[in-house]
């Protein structure tokens, strides 16, 4: 048990005790029978005691706790001695058996309900005035504590429970965004640097004055991929620190997009209109996403073939990418990269359309707020 959890109990099992000594405060105290009093005795005092200092163990040893203080309670009312503000300890005592007691529970109710019964049965040989109707509203009471624990108990397991589902669906939602991330960055830098190495071993035959061109074109995009992964991993360290702004995509790097494709063979033609506003960090990486989605499936499904790529800056960040040609249109539709696109824009309010043109090739159409926070 935690050292805070031990402080805690200590302190009411002392509160309880000391309040037990003030006179004016019996009458708050548990009583039962109605036996004739006998004045206070030594015995009397340990019997208060004992029902009042074992609330130190009331959470790691609930049921010791009770078997004690209820041994303590019965045998005071059976000798007739005062009561005392210290008997509150069997309502304390009971509610600690319900919301922390985890083994044997039915068997520890069936032997308080039995010792109970033997008490009355005690305290009604000894001449008590009470009825059976009396005995059974001082049962209900004790009944109630024990309940109002049972559920405190329910309800911590269930708020625990939430707070583990609440953290799984975090920690899934997280896997997504981080398997997305990686999708973006390893697919897209693949297949450029795939594209270029080809494009350079054909140069290397061809037209060999060109081939250094296409090899440092590879070299320049593997290590534009290494910052990115980079850049990945520092978050996937958790370090508290966002990552450098140097290595975070961004709308203005997405022109180093279209020229990475371009020096990869596609035909590239960028177009920017309107006043750009200053977009969240997650707007600015869901723009730069579409349009690395949209030129790598164009360098995979439809190379050398021309595509447009057009930003228009507004209250909304509008991103339309054509690929000529019907290559694309086949196949680019359904990957697992655009649905990812869907989903990510989704969260931002946006929206993302993507399919065959009616006369040839392919368009992905892209709208973000521009409003949205981080």
């Amino acid at each position: 048990m935690a050292r805070n959890a031990w402080a805690a109990d200590g302190a009411l099992a002392l509160l309880v005790t000391v309040l037990a000594f003030i006179p004016t405060l019996s009458k708050v105290g548990a009583q039962l029978g109605d036996l004739n009093t006998r004045p206070v005795q030594v015995l009397g005092v340990g019997l208060g005691l004992a029902q009042t200092l074992p609330l130190v163990v009331r959470r790691r040893w609930p049921a010791a706790g009770l078997l004690i203080i209820g041994s303590a309670f019965a045998v005071h009312q059976a000798l007739g001695y005062p009561t005392t503000f210290g008997s509150v300890g069997l309502y304390l005592a009971l509610y600690a058996v319900g919301a922390h007691q985890i083994r044997f529970r039915r068997v520890l109710a069936a032997v308080a309900g039995a010792g109970y019964a033997v008490l009355a049965l005690v305290l009604h040989g000894l001449g008590s005035p009470q009825a059976m109707p009396d005995y059974l509203v001082f049962w209900l009471c004790l009944a109630l504590c024990w309940l109002a624990g049972a559920a405190m108990r329910r309800w911590r397991m269930q708020e625990g429970e939430r707070r583990r589902l609440t953290a799984e669906v975090a920690r899934s939602a997280e896997r997504a965004r981080i398997a997305r991330e990686l999708h973006d960055v390893v697919t897209h830098h693949v297949t450029a640097m795939v594209v270029q190495a080809d494009a350079a071993q054909f140069l290397i035959t061809s037209a060999p004055e060109r081939a250094g061109q296409g090899l440092a074109a590879v070299s320049d995009t593997g290590r534009r991929a290494l910052r990115e992964l980079r850049s990945l991993l520092d978050v996937l360290e958790a370090t508290g620190e966002s990552a450098p702004a140097d290595r975070a995509p961004a709308l203005g790097r997405i022109g180093d997009l279209v020229e990475q494709a371009r020096l990869s063979g596609q035909p590239v033609e960028f177009t920017e209109e309107g006043v750009r506003r200053e977009p969240s960090a997650e707007v600015e990486l869901a723009a730069y996403r579409v349009v690395q989605e949209t030129l790598t499936n164009a360098m995979k499904y439809a190379a050398g073939r021309p595509t447009v790529v057009s930003i228009r800056y507004g209250e909304q960040v509008e991103i339309e990418v054509i690929t000529e040609g019907s290559a694309v249109a086949a196949v680019a539709g359904g990957g697992r990269g655009l649905a990812g696109l869907r989903e990510r824009l989704g969260m931002l309010a946006g929206d993302l359309e993507a399919g065959p043109r009616p006369d040839g090739g392919f368009a992905v159409r892209a709208v973000i707020p521009s409003g949205v926070p981080a």
